[in-house]
């Protein structure tokens, strides 16, 4: 095998095949305001689709009041298109192979709605019916230095206390340098207009795959 091969862990056909039989549950749970963390979420969906799992895209719970809401047309438009996206509970949790988290930054650190639904999974953490699954974690902010490594970092040490086994992108494929190049967890940059700065649609579906594919791993490993 070449350097770049082990570098980049390219699988063969037969891990391919292995990946496309995959029985993996996966949850894909985000925060998202206006829309982004969102979008990370569905692509995620996709990647975790074209790895065989059987996929949920969760939010999580809003926080803020109405008022914070209506006063940003962007966020109330966003808020009515995704009436319809199920709250995750803890049962979601229990239920998950593999989980990828998308939230926003606040501050270098996640945004209050995904911590205030973390913090009510002491239960389960006590009961050890968290520990190893496989987790990962995507991110975004409004510039290319707003804290979205620190965000990500953030949600894994949460993951570490329950025993989760982080399934981080890694350099493992080349495509993650066209995305930014963040070995934590896909991230973007979202300009004044709404808009993603970089292209991660790539990115966050190799991630899912990825994330999948771990998750897979420790399955057979427990069997």
């Amino acid at each position: 095998m070449s350097f770049i091969k082990k570098l980049f862990g390219q699988t063969n056909k037969k891990d391919e095949e292995s990946i496309n039989m995959s029985n993996v549950k996966l949850a894909v749970i985000y925060y998202s305001s206006t829309g982004t963390n969102y979008q990370l979420a569905k692509w995620a969906e996709e990647g975790g689709n074209a790895a065989g799992a059987e996929v949920k895209v969760l939010k999580v719970p809003e926080l803020a009041p109405e008022a914070a809401i209506e006063s940003n047309p962007a966020w109330k438009a966003h808020v009515e298109e995704t009436k319809d996206v199920p709250e995750v509970t803890l049962d979601d949790l229990e239920w998950a192979d593999a989980i990828i988290f998308s939230v926003p930054t606040r501050f270098g650190n996640m945004a209050a709605q995904m911590k205030q639904f973390i913090d009510t999974t002491g239960g389960l953490w006590f009961e050890g019916k968290l520990a190893n699954k496989a987790v990962s974690a995507m991110s975004s902010a409004s510039n290319a230095h707003g804290g979205q490594e620190a965000t990500i970092l953030s949600l894994y040490t949460t993951m570490y206390h329950w025993g989760a086994i982080v399934a981080s992108p890694g350099y493992t494929d080349p495509l993650l340098f066209a995305s930014g190049g963040n070995p934590y967890g896909t991230s973007v940059t979202v300009g004044q207009d709404g808009k993603m700065q970089e292209n991660v649609e790539e990115a966050a579906k190799y991630q899912a795959k990825r994330t999948v594919q771990v998750a897979e791993w420790i399955k057979k490993g427990n069997q």
